[in-house]
């Protein structure tokens, strides 16, 4: 049964792979072939750019692996210091910025995470503005009585 619920897992984040991997094709040939003034094209933007931030949040939030004080002392060769860690927990479970401190010096979450969240971010919520203008432009014009000169 778990075998099945990996498989089932390993299927969706593939398939989240590919359809990004498409929309990141799309996303190019749409700033040359002009694409990027209809909605789509800034739907594919949010997509792609939820995607990566989120792989990058997982990414840092997982970056101490299962065993902080191993991963401090036998891959990244660092000193592991209990009282610093028990002394800064409250900021080690915080959402964002995510920081998983070996000691007062050494993170375990490497240093392109926290931008790269940073950067997702904006770029979805300006992906969904760009929509938000898109949609309410159309209902704007929807809503306007036709000319006498617009009918044909």
């Amino acid at each position: 049964m778990k075998a099945l619920g990996l498989l089932t897992v390993i299927a969706v984040l593939g398939a989240w792979l590919v359809w990004n991997a498409w929309n990141v094709f799309h996303l190019v040939t749409g700033v040359r072939d002009g694409s990027w003034q209809r909605p789509l094209w800034w739907t594919r933007l949010c997509s792609v750019a939820l995607f990566v931030g989120v792989a990058a949040w997982i990414r840092g939030l997982f970056a101490a692996g299962l065993d902080a004080r191993k991963t401090c002392l036998f891959v990244h060769h660092e000193r592991y210091d209990e009282a610093y860690r028990h002394s800064h927990a409250a900021e080690f479970r915080k959402i964002f910025p995510l920081h998983n401190m070996c000691n007062a010096h050494a993170d375990l979450v490497p240093a392109w995470v926290n931008p790269t969240i940073a950067v997702c971010g904006v770029l979805a919520l300006s992906a969904a503005a760009a929509l938000l203008w898109f949609v309410t432009t159309h209902v704007i014009r929807l809503s306007q009585p036709a000319r006498k000169g617009d009918q044909s």
